[in-house]
């Protein structure tokens, strides 16, 4: 007797356990085919959620969930599927609050957030500087010059590591300079002067790959170098497969210990960066600034622009040549002649040889001609 009271407690409890079980399921489908299915609204406690870049859908699901905005994050995923708003789900911050359906809130996060909304772009062409971008943007009436110029001075290597490749004591007048890439940055609302420059430094972060620093360290070089290098490539250059031929140029200048003599480097000193003259004195060449590269041997104190990606590969793949001298020869088109000896270089500039040895040009009376000797330009 007492077994067949067991055997009948055990089963009651069963199917005690089993209706509590089948009602929670109940429950349950209920509840995701409401969250799934409802069209209704009430009121609820609003919630400001933050949708990142690039967020999945699985990704949004799980941040309303989180915020207490659904209950179901596979009904949320399901119903989008099935919605017109499917693909269409964006990045910004959002207003929603708990009574809303979730069609209601796909509603709201496919429509662009105005704080997030793109006003305008500010495109950064190759070769610009700090101030240079600095003017670019506050005619744009993004920020002001100063606001622009005090963020590139705010940035720190705690900021980006790379930048412990910038020399503790040098005099270079922006740390920055260099690793402002040029590209086309979107600007919302809120983009602030520090939003910019992290947005270059950035995307300066996503173009170095690598591949590239290995190639760096290869040469000897760290980041800090490549892009002093290329920030001249850049301001020689004009075609593209030159770019390689005036970067074997200053590594052969390297290699024989010789002043770079490079104008833009000049322009750059005696401009403080906004290359707004067209020509340069003889006065120019002597300036004293560690940029200058008529003066003073090797690199000059830091990147004299902020160079493209173009002439970072140049600088990282340099044509193997014997030239140490090259001279514009179409203005129009930016070709350059390439010289391997000063005779040839001079024969470039002015159809002129050094037969007397005195490191000049043989000159026809009313001649004259600078002596640079070594000019690149």
């Amino acid at each position: 007797m007492i077994k067949i009271t067991k055997i009948l407690i055990g089963l009651a409890a069963a199917f005690l356990l089993f209706v509590v079980v089948d009602e929670y399921i109940d429950d349950y489908k209920d509840a995701y085919n409401e969250e799934l299915t409802s069209t209704e609204s009430q009121d609820g406690e609003e919630v400001e959620v933050e949708i990142p870049k690039d967020s999945s859908v699985k990704d949004i699901a799980a941040i309303l969930h989180e915020n207490g905005l659904i209950k179901y994050e596979r009904a949320f995923v399901k119903r989008l599927q099935d919605s017109q708003y499917r693909g269409k789900l964006k990045s910004g911050t959002f207003k929603l609050h708990k009574g809303m359906n979730t069609l209601e809130m796909m509603e709201i996060m496919a429509s662009e957030d105005e704080d997030s909304k793109v006003l305008k772009q500010l495109v950064i062409p190759e070769g610009y500087t700090v101030d240079m971008i600095a003017i670019k943007c506050q005619e744009e009436g993004i920020c002001s010059k100063t606001e622009f110029v005090n963020a590139v001075k705010s940035i720190t290597a705690s900021d980006f590591e790379y930048l412990n490749d910038v020399p503790s004591g040098q005099n270079v007048r922006y740390k920055l300079e260099g690793y402002l890439f040029p590209a086309t940055y979107d600007i919302t609302k809120n983009t602030t002067a520090s939003d910019l420059v992290r947005q270059m430094l950035n995307a300066f972060e996503a173009y170095y790959t690598a591949e590239m620093k290995d190639k760096a360290t290869e040469r000897g070089l760290n980041s800090f170098q490549v892009l002093t290098l290329a920030s001249i490539v850049e301001r020689e250059a004009k075609l593209d497969e030159e770019r390689p031929k005036i970067a074997s140029v200053l590594y052969n200048r390297i290699n024989a210990d010789m002043l770079f003599q490079v104008d833009s480097s000049v322009f750059y000193a005696v401009t403080d960066g906004r290359y707004d003259v067209e020509e340069l004195t003889s006065e120019d060449l002597s300036f004293d600034s560690p940029y200058n590269t008529y003066v003073y041997k090797g690199m000059p104190a830091g990147p004299i622009c902020n160079p493209g990606l173009a002439c970072i590969t140049a600088v990282l793949n340099p044509d193997e040549t014997n030239y140490y001298y090259f001279y514009l020869v179409d203005e129009e088109k930016g070709e350059h002649v390439f010289s391997e000896t000063l005779d040839d270089h001079y024969n470039a500039m002015i159809g002129g040889t050094d037969t007397n040895g005195d490191g000049k040009p043989d000159l026809e009376p009313g001649e004259s001609v600078q002596d640079n000797s070594s000019s690149d330009d």
